[in-house]
């Protein structure tokens, strides 16, 4: 029986998984442009014909009913996030086989720092309206022009010939589109076939996953396995892999590099890595809410306090994403009020309880750490300095820890910045919130700080989670890590038009939602964002807009509409 039809948990399975993908690998490398956009169309029928089972099966994976609430998070997380990515790369690889950029269409426009983007959102009318109020670029680094943007965009895609080889992707635990997207990029940006392992929480997922991406299966490019650590660790030594991409922790991430205990300090000092190919990564850190101070409404306060909550306790608090530690100004008349609304917003969630293995321990590591923390509905909430355990361990768990700096308008922003920077842990996503009018009055001095924010994804008045599922966005840590100093990893993923060395993407969202945007000039019709966790709709949004992500056409996108002004 071929290894595609059972799990593949032996090294004798795995071998074979290995071998066929070098020769699926070969293959590919000769496939036309055109054959590749042609089988990325297929992949986008066949996540279409699961999406169901998909989001079902990611639910009950993490103890959730398909009818809960919450449930919504594991449509738009999962199966439409994947048919986004397919769709987006069958574009690029036809774009390039007609002779164009990927590129193409979209519009490259300054941005600060003697830098160009590309903007990627919104991309189509139907883009303009479902996300009305956003804007998503990806910069590139200062000193890169248009022209070169746009005529080094493709990576591997058209690089008919040219071998990639077999790479391992060691899928994350909490998102269940990670795995595939991860192995969807590698393939098309580099032409390497993968064999993906599952974390084990997901082991339940690997028959849809399987049908979800039967094209690249039977083309011999994609192997999906279950498996503990121990064939993890096989398959990181295995001879015929020649590139291994981790979505995970730093630590585990060190563990396969370096090794553990006193042999990995030795190679360390030797720089002598025991891992001897290449390896990239996503490996989270402590994510900043940066609360840009002004005046505010009873409704603003109200709004924005749900808003950086939800960024905690969107998937449990189990996302490398999530927010960690609010950003305030001590000298903000209403910091007291907006802490209110924090706790009263951290009360009145809906209740869920965590389910990612090890969570309870890294909540007690908070609670001992912390003996000033308040305890609300389950929750931890705790004020924090430079220094604190909070700033560098990332507890991936409903903890919120928030701090507060000197200073007002622009001086609060450059102060924050640099507390972001120097005093929390990776490099991966920042999130700012500041009211239009405070931004204005900012200028050219607001755009300055965002450029001095080194991370890879950058939202403001929006969630960098929402970037992860934007597939012309890129995603992944601020350049520059290393092996001996990973951070929040190596390279990036995503990056649905195939842009050559981006830097970081830069998400911009309405202050308020609709109605009140209009009333405030904002001119936005966005409502509630059906990420919040209070959403009311998020289920029904997640699966209309799913069903729409199969077919975009008008008549699918109202629906959308109609449920996600429900929230």
């Amino acid at each position: 029986m071929s290894v595609t039809d059972t799990q593949a948990t032996t090294e004798r399975e795995l071998d074979r998984a290995v071998e066929e993908l070098k020769v699926g690998a070969e293959r590919w490398a000769q496939l036309p442009v055109a054959g590749r956009g042609a089988l990325f169309r297929r992949v986008h029928a066949s996540i279409a014909e699961v999406a169901e089972e998909w989001a079902t099966a990611a639910a009950e994976a993490k103890h959730v009913s398909p009818s809960a609430p919450y449930a919504g998070e594991e449509w738009m997380t999962g199966p439409y996030g994947a048919l986004e990515s397919a769709a987006t790369y069958a574009q690029s690889y036809e774009a390039l086989a007609a002779g164009r950029s990927p590129v193409e269409g979209l519009d490259v426009v300054a941005a600060p720092g003697d830098r160009v983007a590309v903007r990627v959102l919104p991309r189509t009318a139907k883009e303009w309206v479902l996300f009305n109020g956003f804007q998503a670029e990806v910069w590139m680094p200062p000193g890169v022009t248009e022209q070169q943007v746009r005529g080094e965009a493709g990576l591997g895609a058209g690089k008919v010939g040219r071998y990639g080889g077999v790479g391992l992707v060691l899928g994350a635990g909490n998102i269940s589109s990670i795995a595939p997207l991860d192995a969807f990029y590698e393939l098309v940006a580099h032409n390497r076939a993968s064999l993906v392992k599952l974390n084990p929480t997901f082991a339940g997922l690997l028959g849809v996953y399987r049908k979800a991406l039967a094209p690249l299966v039977e083309a011999g490019v994609v192997r999906i396995v279950n498996g503990d650590g121990a064939a993890g660790a096989y398959l990181t030594r295995h001879s015929g892999i020649d590139k291994v991409h981790i979505t995970g922790s730093a630590v585990t991430h060190d563990a396969i590099v370096w090794g553990t205990g006193e042999a990995a300090e030795r190679r360390r000092a030797a720089n002598d890595p025991r891992l001897r190919v290449p390896i990239s990564s996503e490996l989270g850190g402590v994510a900043p809410m940066i609360v840009v101070p002004g005046r505010w409404s009873a409704a603003d306060l109200r709004f924005q306090a749900e808003h950086l909550v939800s960024m905690r306790l969107h998937n449990a608090g189990h996302n490398c994403i999530a927010g960690q530690v609010v950003v305030l100004s001590a000298g903000w008349a209403q910091k007291d009020a907006f802490l209110d609304e924090l706790r009263r917003a951290l009360a009145q969630m809906p209740a869920r309880d965590p389910w990612y293995p090890g969570t309870d321990a890294k909540v007690v590591r908070a609670d001992q750490a912390h003996p000033d923390a308040e305890h609300v509905s389950g929750r931890i909430l705790m004020e924090v300095a430079a220094g604190d355990p909070a700033c560098t361990d990332e507890y991936f768990a409903p903890v919120l820890a928030w701090t507060q700096l000197p200073g007002q308008g622009a001086e609060f922003l450059r102060a924050a910045v640099r507390f972001a920077n120097d005093s929390l842990y990776g490099t991966l996503g920042a999130n700012v919130v500041v009211r239009p009018e405070d931004r204005r009055a900012m200028g050219t001095a607001f755009d300055a700080a965002i450029a001095d924010l080194r991370y890879g994804s950058i939202a403001i008045n929006a969630w960098t989670g929402v970037s992860f599922l934007l597939p012309g966005a890129t995603w992944g840590a601020f350049p520059g890590h290393t092996v001996a100093d990973v951070g929040s990893g190596i390279d990036v993923v995503h990056n649905g038009y195939l842009l050559s060395g981006p830097e970081r993407t830069v998400l911009t969202g309405p202050f308020r939602p609709f109605p009140r945007s209009v009333l405030h000039g904002e001119l936005t019709l966005f409502p509630k964002p059906p990420w919040f966790s209070g959403s009311r709709s998020v289920t029904d949004t997640g699966r209309r807009l799913t069903r729409y992500a199969v077919s975009s056409s008008w008549g699918r996108l109202v629906p959308v509409l109609l449920a996600a002004f429900r929230a």
